[in-house]
């Protein structure tokens, strides 16, 4: 194919604008489907993760043919925690498709990826989605989107974007609000009109590999964008690697975009993009080449990692009942594999070799991973959050976010306070119909938990979005959790007879018949104290019975806890047992008599 026939794409958005939907109108307006076929919602988000969470957690790619045109679409992640799929996106494509909700209008997360876009020079498309939802304003969208724009110091070209308004979930866009609504061709005009064709450079073929998936025939395969030249299979190529060495290899396999799927290529051309298959040790950000006198084509910078949390061999007294994954050697085989494809995590082997740190952008990138491992089998447990400390000048620096929340008016006076004590300070406060928005710098360690708080808060209502802002001076202590727990302190099945007892004393995790075990949470205590409890304990059976004295038990439903939630609920001294079947919270060290010894040295 001609490369002026071809576009590549991204499209940015934020958590639940309908991008995902948009994509899934584009890919059947280009034929991808029959007329009859029953096609899954959001099928571009394709891990269970993603349809459960409504959220994009992997760049994806995938193709539309239209006419005799070949768009590749690169669907990127919104959430602030995925943003190295975002930036290495970025050298792929020529253009965007900004999505903004037409109630909503640009959020945090927009603001972060089209920076990263207009930095790179690319151009963009403004897509104006649900605009036949209720309450929807897009004149008003329309021109923050142009006032982000002015706050992002976009060129003059990139400023007068074309704007398309749309419905995804409804089939249409269209140039205006007052058209004929019919189908998606406005949308696929634009793009082949504003959007440049890829530049080509002379020479022999070079690629940066700027994504990496597997297949299981072939091992590992490199996605990226041809710069220069042509690939066929059976083609010798060498990949210069990070550190500069060469290594050559044949190539085994050439995939390219249909639709959803990948199917099988035997000549790739510059401008399009590809997988390339036959190389066994590669790395997003190295080059693959032709011939040996080629150098190695730049690979952007991403944002440090900010969280780190511990994972650890399950060594409680139920571990490998659920899972069949269970050893340090398998979890680090895990986790070696998860760092080759995702460059914004990173790991840190501990001496005794069955405890890694795990390095990430946020709390919710590692807990997917978690809850992924979880879904293969694995058993592990994990720590709670910290944050990744740096020495500047002298003085112990911590991460700080920008956040924007945005809940109902009468929620303000209750969020502030609770910025307040996660060490938030205020920087701006505007309200619109019924709403305010509110915009604070916080400590990363602050925004652990406050999730959970808005939702209670808010009663589901509230929004927020954050972003990295910078290291800054240490903000000195935040009280994470003001309870303290039930711990259980004998192994067996918890009984009905002594949860209602124990029900006075707190709020319960677990129901009659769970299997609980020694240093096992087991409730929450109102007061801020570890409390030993016997969940099992029976009823003492004698044969005297007096009348009513049996009466039924009833319980209040025990609080099941998300992985998410329990990874902020507990404290640094106790551990999430992630297992394939449940969770549990429980404490670092189980006896009791070896915990209060090591408190008593703590505090020594």
């Amino acid at each position: 194919m001609n490369p002026k026939n071809i576009r590549n794409i991204a499209i940015i958005a934020h958590v639940d604008h309908g991008k995902t939907t948009l994509v899934d109108e584009m890919l059947k307006a280009g034929g991808l489907f029959r007329e009859n076929q029953v096609v899954a919602d959001r099928m571009m988000d394709s891990m269970d993760l993603e349809r459960e969470k409504g959220i994009t957690i992997k760049a994806k790619n995938t193709s539309v043919h239209w006419k005799d045109d070949l768009i590749n679409i690169v669907d990127t992640p919104g959430h602030a925690d995925f943003g190295a799929e975002v930036e290495r996106v970025m050298k792929m494509v020529d253009g965007v498709l900004l999505l903004v909700d037409a109630h909503d209008g640009p959020q945090a997360q927009t603001r972060f990826v089209l920076m990263k876009a207009l930095k790179h020079n690319l151009k963009p498309i403004v897509v104006i989605n649900k605009v036949d939802r209720e309450h929807a304003n897009p004149v008003a969208v329309h021109d923050k989107v142009l006032e982000l724009f002015l706050d992002l110091e976009a060129t003059d070209e990139q400023f007068n974007a074309p704007f398309v308004y749309a419905s995804a979930k409804n089939g249409w866009a269209d140039f205006d609000l007052d058209g004929p609504r019919k189908d998606m061709s406005a949308l696929f005009e634009t793009i082949m009109k504003h959007i440049d064709p890829p530049v080509v450079e002379e020479g022999d073929f070079r690629m940066l590999v700027s994504n990496i998936d597997w297949n299981d025939y072939v091992g590992r395969v490199a996605i990226g964008r041809i710069l220069s030249g042509e690939v066929k299979d059976g083609d010798r190529m060498q990949i210069i690697h990070k550190d500069g060495k060469r290594e050559t290899a044949k190539i085994t396999k050439l995939f390219e975009y249909s639709g959803m799927q990948t199917s099988d290529s035997h000549l790739g051309v510059a401008g399009n993009i590809i997988g390339v298959a036959g190389f066994e040790e590669l790395d997003i950000g190295e080059t693959i080449v032709a011939k040996s006198e080629q150098e190695p084509l730049t690979f952007m910078e991403i944002d440090p990692p900010t969280i780190q949390m511990e994972f650890a061999v399950n060594d409680g007294p139920f571990a490998g009942k659920d899972g069949k994954k269970v050893t340090s050697r398998q979890i680090r085989e895990r986790l070696v594999r998860e760092m080759k494809s995702n460059i914004s995590i990173q790991m840190d082997e501990a001496a005794d070799g069955a405890r890694f740190m795990v390095s990430a952008r946020g709390a919710m990138q590692i807990a997917v991973l978690v809850e992924t491992m979880r879904r293969e089998g694995f058993e592990v447990l994990v720590s709670r959050p910290q944050v990744i400390t740096q020495e500047v000048d002298g003085k112990r620096c911590e991460p700080f976010e920008n956040v924007w929340i945005d809940v109902p008016e009468d929620a303000v006076g209750g969020i502030m306070k609770n910025l307040a004590g996660r060490k938030g300070k205020m920087t701006g406060m505007h309200a619109h119909m019924g709403r305010t928005t509110i915009e604070a710098n916080i400590p990363t360690r602050g925004l652990i938990g406050f999730e959970s708080d808005l939702v209670n808060m808010t009663s589901g209502h509230g929004v927020m979005s954050h972003i990295f802002d910078a290291y800054k001076p240490w903000a000195g202590e935040i009280v994470s959790r003001q309870t303290g727990t039930l711990v259980s302190m004998e192994q067996g099945a918890a009984t009905g007879y002594t949860l209602m007892a124990l029900e006075e004393r707190g709020k319960l995790f677990v129901a009659p018949g769970d299997e609980v075990y020694v240093g096992m949470i087991v409730g929450e205590s109102p007061k801020r104290i570890d409390l030993p409890v016997n969940p099992t304990k029976g009823k003492q059976l004698t044969n005297v019975r007096a009348s009513g004295s049996d009466k039924n038990i009833q319980l209040a439903p025990p609080i099941k806890h998300s992985l998410e939630r329990a990874l902020e609920y507990i404290e640094s001294d106790e551990y999430v047992e992630a297992t394939p079947k449940v969770l549990r919270m429980r404490k670092r060290i189980l006896d009791p008599n070896l915990r209060k010894r090591a408190e008593k040295a703590g505090k020594a």
